[in-house]
């Protein structure tokens, strides 16, 4: 007989479920071994990177398969909102999706589209052949495959920002993710993350998800700056990532013990 396997809870549903900030961290090397590292740090949720990382359809399901044994919350950034492309990453078994450069309520609107099946969507039908439904070991799975997916949208335009209100309405839109690098830089202030116009952009993001009554997160790599979006009542907060602590970390002992090899006065970003 077939075994009938159930899937991990989403990551709406782990929100939903949380008495506090989830703290997360990127994983962009593209390894599953560093993956499995990050994921077993304590972390509440870890965000596989496939957009700015060296990350394919193969490299993203080893890492999956790396992560499934620890209880963080594996999210996945496609590299875009193309519905080919997210298809292909739910038909990996990716439950939870973080979906970059997303400026408007319509293009939101068509990301959701692209996550359901007709006749409220248009993915394509291939569980039988897929890791999403465990190869049609999850009981019902396309009659309930909504329910076993969360997505998440990026805001990170002036842009997205003007009509964050309109987006945190869409239904199907379990969160939105406020991305300051992108922003400062569409507001024209690059490398600015902590720029008061930048900061603002966030907080009104944050407000708007809140009035919506929907988790809203950030990525902030700045100690200082992940508190503040914290007391502002961010329900998911990134506070780090693997390639960057490993680049901090070993210039930090390079500087402690060989400093002129490692060229301690060289300035280098903290995102």
């Amino acid at each position: 007989m077939p075994i009938h396997l159930s899937l991990p809870p989403t990551f709406r549903d782990r929100l939903a479920a949380a008495d506090r900030p989830l703290i997360g961290l990127w994983a962009c090397a593209g390894s599953p071994v560093t993956a499995e590292i990050v994921a077993g740090s304590g972390c509440d949720w870890v965000l596989l990177d496939a957009e700015h990382s060296p990350n394919g359809l193969e490299s993203v399901l080893a890492q999956l398969y790396a992560m499934s044994a620890y209880p963080a919350a594996p999210l996945v950034r496609p590299p875009c909102g193309d519905a080919v492309t997210i298809k292909q990453f739910l038909d990996l078994g990716a439950q939870n999706l973080l979906v970059p450069m997303v400026d408007s309520a319509e293009q939101a609107e068509e990301i959701v589209r692209a996550i359901r099946y007709p006749l409220g969507g248009v993915r394509g039908v291939g569980s039988a052949l897929a890791r999403s439904a465990r190869w049609n070991r999850v009981e019902g799975y396309l009659s309930r495959a909504s329910e076993t997916i969360s997505l998440t949208v990026q805001i990170e335009s002036a842009a997205a920002v003007a009509d964050v209100e309109r987006i945190v309405a869409v239904d199907g839109v379990d969160a939105i993710f406020v991305g300051p690098s992108d922003l400062a830089a569409s507001m024209g202030v690059i490398g600015q993350q902590s720029h008061p116009e930048v900061v603002e952009a966030v907080l009104r993001s944050i407000a708007a998800a809140r009035a919506a009554g929907k988790p809203a997160g950030v990525n902030a790599f700045v100690p200082a700056d992940a508190e503040r979006y914290i007391e502002a009542g961010a329900a998911f907060v990134a506070v780090g990532a693997d390639v960057a602590i490993l680049a901090r970390q070993t210039e930090a002992l390079v500087d402690r013990f060989a400093p002129s090899a490692g060229g301690a006065s060289a300035p280098r970003a903290s995102y």
